[in-house]
C-alpha cells in the first residue's frame, strides 16, 4: 500500500465516524480552489471527482491566465479587474507554471469597429466584432488601467506598421499598425489544480478528496460514493457544492434540484510541430481576428506552437473532441495571418476540446456570452436537508476569487468567520520558489549537492514542478533520476514512481495527462508508455491484465479525443531537446 493510499483510506475512516462541513461534486479548478479555501478556514471537506483531479473543463483551456481584453466591449468591467488582479496574484502565487506573456494584436483599419462597439456596451447581441486601432489603442489603455493593481508587468506599446513588422516578420503586411500588452500563460494547468487539491489536504486533515468517484444516490440526506475499486462510503454534509462544471444540471438532477443554469460552448485548441514559427514569435502571443470575425491566438507551449480557439455551442462534454472542420479552420487562420509560413496538417500533433459552462443564455452569438461567474443557490427542502450552491460559469484566471465569494457564503452559512486569505498565498511548488536568478542558482546549487544531480537537471525539474522537485529527488525510490523513459528522454523513472506513489493516482491516464504534459507534449511511445505503466504498476500493485487495461485506455484516449496515434517512436520526432 503505497503512502497516499494509506493516507487516503484513514481520511476515508474518518468520513464514517462523523459527518462532513461541506461536499464538493467535481475537483475541476473552481472546485479544487474551493476546496482550498475552506480547508483553510478550518472547514470539514470532501471533494469528490467521477474522473481526476482537472480531467474536465480545465484540462481544456487556452493555458491562459489573462485579464479579458475582450470583455471590455461587452462592459464587463468588473471582470476586467477581478481578472487582471488574479491574473497578477497567479504569477506570485503559482511562478513555477504561470509566466508572463508579452501579447501582439495586430491591426488592420484605424477606424473600424467603434459603431459596433458602441452598440454592444449598450446591450446589441448582433454587433460586428471588427476592431481598429483607435479601439484596440482605448483598449490596451482601459486594460492597463484594471490591471494596475498588483502589477507585475509593463504597459502596453502601439507600433506602427513598419515597427510591427520589425516586431512579428512573418505577420501579413495588411496590417496598418500593432499593439503589445502583457497577459500570462500556465504551463501546466491540470497539475496546478491537484495542488490545490493537495494543498487543501495539507492544511485539514480533517478534509478528504477522492478522484475517480461517482455519486450513486442521494436520499434524505445521504449522498453515497463509489469508488472505482468498489469501495464505497456515505456522507451527511451541511451542505452542498456543485461544482462539477458542464454536468452542474446532470450533477442537480441526481441531487433532487432539476434546473437549467447551464449553456455551454465548446472550445477547440490544436499544438503543431513548427519550431520556425515559435521561433519567430520570441516568446509573445499573436491574439487575432480570424477572417470571420473571430478571435483567436497563437503562442509557443512547451516548444510548439498552440493554435485556438472555437466557440461553438455543445451540450455534450462526455464525447467532445475536436473535430476535421476545427482543425481545418485554425489552419486556415494561422496561414492567413502567417502568410509567409508553411501550415499543413502533418504539423499536428495533439488536439483536445472542453465545454466551457458558461450559464444559459439567448445571446444569438457564443461569444457574447457573459464569462463572469455566479453561485445560485437552491435553499434546503423536503427529502433535501441541505442547500446547494452551484458554481456557475467562471475561469481558469478567477478561480481563486470565485472561491473566496463562495467560501464566504458558506462560512457565514455555517456561522463561521474566515480565519485567513488565500491571496497572498503559494501554490503547491510554488511554495518558496526562487523569484530571481541568483536565488535561483543558490537552490539548485543546493539540490545539485545533496542529491548528486547536475545543476542543469535541478533547474529543469524546478521549472517542471517547481520545488516540489526537490521532495522528488529526495525519495526513497527504487528507481535513479538517470533512468529515462523511452521517447521523452528528459523524464525520469523517478519522477514517475514519486507520481503514482505520492500524488492519488487511480489510472495510468492520471500520470500521463494530468500529472505531466507527457501527452500534450507529443512524447510518449508505445515503449514509453509501456515503461511508465510498469512503474505506476509497481507503486499501485496492479496485476498484468491490470495493466494491459490502462495501457489500452491511454492508447484508446489519445486516439479517440486527441487526435494522436502512438507508435514506437514519439509523435514530435522532429522536435528538438530542449522542448522536451
Amino acid at each position: 500500500m503505497t503512502d497516499m493510499t494509506a493516507d487516503l483510506k484513514q481520511r476515508f475512516s474518518q468520513l464514517q465516524e462523523g459527518d462532513v462541513d461541506v461536499v464538493i461534486l467535481g475537483a475541476g479548478v473552481n472546485g479544487a480552489g474551493l476546496f482550498r479555501d475552506l480547508s483553510a478556514q478550518g472547514v470539514n471537506c470532501l471533494i469528490v471527482d467521477k474522473s481526476d483531479f482537472g480531467s474536465g473543463t480545465s484540462a481544456a483551456p487556452s493555458r491562459l491566465i489573462h485579464g479579458g481584453l475582450k470583455y471590455l466591449e461587452t462592459g464587463e468591467f468588473r471582470l476586467v479587474a477581478q481578472s487582471a488582479l488574479e491574473r497578477n496574484l497567479l504569477l506570485k502565487n503559482a511562478p513555477h507554471c504561470v509566466e508572463a506573456l508579452p501579447t501582439f494584436v495586430p491591426i488592420f483599419s484605424w477606424m473600424r469597429g467603434i459603431p459596433a462597439a458602441l452598440r454592444t456596451l449598450l446591450g446589441s447581441t448582433t454587433a460586428p466584432r471588427s476592431r481598429g486601432a483607435v479601439l484596440v489603442k482605448i483598449g490596451l489603455a482601459l486594460y492597463d488601467f484594471f490591471g494596475s493593481r498588483n502589477r507585475v508587468m509593463p504597459r502596453h506599446r502601439f507600433l506602427l506598421k513598419s515597427r510591427a513588422l520589425k516586431e512579428m516578420p512573418h505577420v501579413t503586411p495588411q496590417i496598418v499598425a500593432g499593439g503589445i500588452y502583457y497577459d500570462a500563460k500556465i504551463s501546466r494547468p491540470e497539475r496546478l489544480v491537484y495542488e490545490l487539491v493537495k494543498d487543501g489536504l495539507e492544511t485539514n486533515r480533517s478534509s478528504v478528496a477522492a478522484n475517480a468517484t461517482a455519486l450513486v444516490s442521494a436520499a434524505d440526506g445521504l449522498l453515497t460514493f463509489q469508488r472505482s475499486d468498489g469501495y464505497a462510503f456515505s456522507v451527511r454534509p451541511k451542505l452542498v457544492v456543485n461544482a462539477a462544471g458542464p454536468w452542474i444540471d446532470h450533477v442537480n438532477a441526481a441531487l433532487g434540484a432539476p434546473a437549467h443554469l447551464i449553456g455551454g460552448t465548446k472550445g477547440s485548441h490544436i499544438l503543431l510541430d513548427h519550431p520556425e514559427l515559435v521561433r519567430s514569435l520570441n516568446g509573445h502571443m499573436i491574439y487575432f481576428e480570424a477572417d470571420d470575425g473571430r478571435i483567436c491566438l497563437v503562442y509557443g507551449y512547451l516548444g510548439q506552437a498552440l493554435v485556438g480557439s472555437t466557440d461553438i455551442p455543445c451540450d455534450d462534454p462526455d464525447n467532445v473532441r475536436c473535430e476535421e472542420h476545427e482543425i481545418d479552420y485554425f489552419i486556415d487562420s494561422v496561414r492567413s495571418l502567417l502568410p509567409s509560413l508553411r501550415f499543413d496538417r502533418d504539423q499536428v500533433t495533439y488536439s483536445y476540446s472542453g465545454i466551457r459552462p458558461l450559464p444559459a443564455s439567448d445571446a444569438s452569438s457564443p461569444g457574447l456570452i457573459s464569462r463572469d461567474h455566479s453561485a445560485p443557490v437552491f435553499e434546503r427542502q423536503a427529502g433535501r436537508p441541505f442547500p446547494i450552491i452551484s458554481l456557475v460559469g467562471g475561469k481558469w484566471t478567477t478561480f481563486r476569487g470565485f472561491a473566496e465569494e463562495v467560501a464566504d457564503t458558506v462560512l457565514a452559512r455555517l456561522q463561521r468567520t474566515r480565519k485567513t486569505s488565500t491571496e497572498r498565498l503559494a501554490i503547491g511548488g510554488g511554495r518558496d520558489f526562487p523569484l530571481d536568478s541568483n536565488a535561483r542558482a543558490a537552490w539548485t546549487r543546493t539540490v545539485a549537492t545533496k542529491t548528486g544531480i547536475e545543476t542543469s537537471r535541478a533547474d529543469e525539474l524546478l521549472s517542471r514542478y517547481g520545488t516540489t522537485a526537490a521532495a522528488i529527488l529526495a525519495y526513497p525510490s527504487a528507481h535513479d533520476d538517470g533512468e529515462r523513459i523511452s521517447g521523452a528522454p528528459r523524464h525520469s523513472a523517478r519522477e514517475i514512481d514519486w507520481i503514482a506513489r505520492q500524488e492519488m493516482v487511480v489510472h495510468l491516464s492520471d500520470i500521463v495527462f494530468r500529472r505531466t504534459t507527457m501527452a500534450i507534449e507529443g512524447l510518449l511511445t508505445i515503449q514509453g508508455l509501456r515503461e511508465i505503466g510498469a512503474i505506476a504498476a509497481n507503486a499501485l500493485q496492479w496485476d498484468a491484465q491490470r495493466l494491459a487495461k490502462e495501457i489500452d485506455d491511454v492508447v484508446a484516449s489519445l486516439a479517440k479525443f486527441h487526435g494522436q496515434t502512438l507508435t514506437e517512436e514519439s509523435v514530435r520526432r522532429a522536435a528538438s531537446p530542449a522542448s522536451r
